[in-house]
């Protein structure tokens, strides 16, 4: 039921004098205020007078359609929520009408429960998108032109290792999972280098086929093979100077890995049908997704390209591995979104937000990516909602140790508590041996504190967060539950989580 502090209000938009009784007596029943209007020139009149929280809108109307009417009311108030009612269900109706704004629409004759679970959700929505007014960007968008985001330690590390490895010209072995961002470390290697002014050459082994990946790095003559009816370069030469970027280096032939072995050791190619050996000036990154000591057991890799290529590696730990950067690569997003003007949606709640926190990301930054832009498109506001979030996501969160979801700021691969296991039960194995309490307050603070103490982080802060974390999650998202539990208020606590 509504709050009875404040009687939400209802413009109902209809011609019908019988349609507008109807709903009127239905909506009251209900305890909302309702206001009518017998076209659309008179609810753009109202809206325009004094903003409704819910319109309904019939779509067939004499003077001014509801189509019309529809666009009126957007382009007064842009973040009015408009249902629209209309008796022919076509799919050119609804596609318009989300298209044009609106928040979702009614099948007439109505079904009254129906009508109502409308009106209801969108006050929830509207209630939502309020809640997400304080929000503000976690990082500033021109400051991260690298498109690599991360404050984590992992990450930190990564940036740290790019540094060090730019100004030279060692080769590089990128590991990580498929969509971690391999080839965005590869291009700001290439950036920072003495060879940022050069090109930059990426190349997707396992995209071509191997009888034609050869002719694609190394070039060929004309007449080599049958269509190869001119001369071409191929990557390597385009590329003297600069940094070529062999990714999926894995899925590479056998007979192709010598040949990149040779550019390695000698610095010159070949190209298919040549006779001369061509002199290259080219820097090698290399990425994988597999695990190549395994293929190199295996005889599936050669060993002595990957001792070439492993010079310097640079792991790239997937997005599970740090769930705290979560909310700053959705800031990135939706930033790039907007100023790409893809979107309008500048904000997510942190309802949202706490959800997407909680999923795995098996496809990792990529897949974020996909899924804040695919939201950001189907929101009907400002503000991504939890019900805007793909229902594949929705649907499967990680549970956390004490069988709750994991918050925004848990570890789901090796949590504080999975880690934590191991020494909890030593203690707790001695206390019973000396014959006191299983585990007591004192022990329980005493290997907190030492446990707080490892790593560079500071303890209160990491106290807090750890604290945040399973507050968030014992009340399965609800931040205004957790704020109560931690004895704050709830601006403060999404100040917090936002910190």
């Amino acid at each position: 039921m509504p709050d009875a502090e404040k009687v939400p209000t209802i413009l109902v938009i209809d011609d019908d004098a019988e349609v507008r009784y109807s709903l009127n007596r239905v909506l009251s029943a209900h305890h909302y205020g309702v206001i009518e209007a017998a076209s659309g020139e008179e609810g753009v009149a109202a809206v325009k007078r004094c903003p409704p929280d819910v319109v309904l809108l019939d779509n067939r109307m004499t003077g001014m359609s509801g189509l019309e009417t529809l666009q009126h009311i957007r382009a007064a108030n842009p973040r009015q929520l408009v249902i629209l009612m209309t008796a022919y269900g076509t799919a050119q109706t609804a596609i318009e009408a989300m298209k044009f704004g609106a928040f979702d629409y009614a099948m007439k004759p109505f079904d009254p429960p129906k009508v109502l679970a409308l009106v209801e959700t969108a006050l929830r929505t509207q209630a939502e998108s309020l809640s997400a007014k304080d929000y503000r960007p976690s990082l500033n968008f021109e400051e991260h032109k690298e498109g690599i985001v991360g404050g984590s330690a992992p990450m930190q590390e990564v940036f740290k290792i790019i540094g060090q490895v730019a100004a030279s010209d060692v080769t590089v072995m990128i590991t990580g999972e498929s969509g971690t961002g391999k080839e965005l470390v590869a291009r700001s290697i290439h950036r920072h280098s003495h060879r940022g002014n050069k090109p930059f050459i990426a190349v997707n082994c396992a995209a071509i086929p191997d009888n034609l990946i050869e002719s694609e790095l190394f070039g060929h003559e004309r007449g080599s093979f049958t269509g190869a009816t001119a001369q071409r370069l191929g990557k390597f030469e385009m590329c003297d100077g600069g940094t070529i970027f062999l990714d999926e280096i894995g899925d590479m032939a056998p007979a192709t890995q010598t040949k990149i072995l040779r550019v390695l050791q000698e610095g010159e190619i070949q190209r298919v049908g040549g006779t001369g050996a061509i002199k290259v000036n080219v820097r090698v990154i290399a990425a994988t997704n597999k695990d190549l000591e395994a293929m190199v057991k295996a005889k599936g890799f050669r060993d002595d390209l990957y001792y070439r290529l492993n010079v310097v590696r640079i792991r790239i730990p997937p997005l599970r591995e740090r769930v705290e950067d979560i909310p700053l690569i959705i800031d990135y997003y939706l930033q790039r979104l907007t100023k790409a003007k893809k979107t309008k949606v500048r904000m997510i709640t942190p309802e949202a937000l706490a959800m997407l926190c909680r999923y795995r990301w098996p496809g990792n930054v990529r897949e974020l990516e996909n899924v804040v832009y695919r939201s950001a498109v189907v929101t009907q506001g400002e503000a991504i909602l939890p019900q805007d979030i793909p229902a594949e996501v929705r649907g499967k969160t990680v549970p956390a140790p004490g069988g709750t979801n994991a918050g925004p700021f848990e570890r789901t691969r090796t949590t504080a508590a999975e880690s934590a296991a191991p020494a909890m039960a030593k203690v707790e194995a001695e206390s019973i041996a000396a014959g006191e309490p299983a585990l007591t307050l004192e022990h329980a603070l005493n290997f907190l504190f030492a446990e707080l103490g490892q790593g560079d982080e500071p303890m209160l802060a990491r106290l807090e967060r750890e604290l945040i974390n399973r507050a968030v999650a014992s009340a399965d998202g609800d931040v205004a539950k957790a704020a109560a539990k931690l004895g704050l208020t709830k601006a403060a606590l999404k100040k917090r989580i936002g910190k």
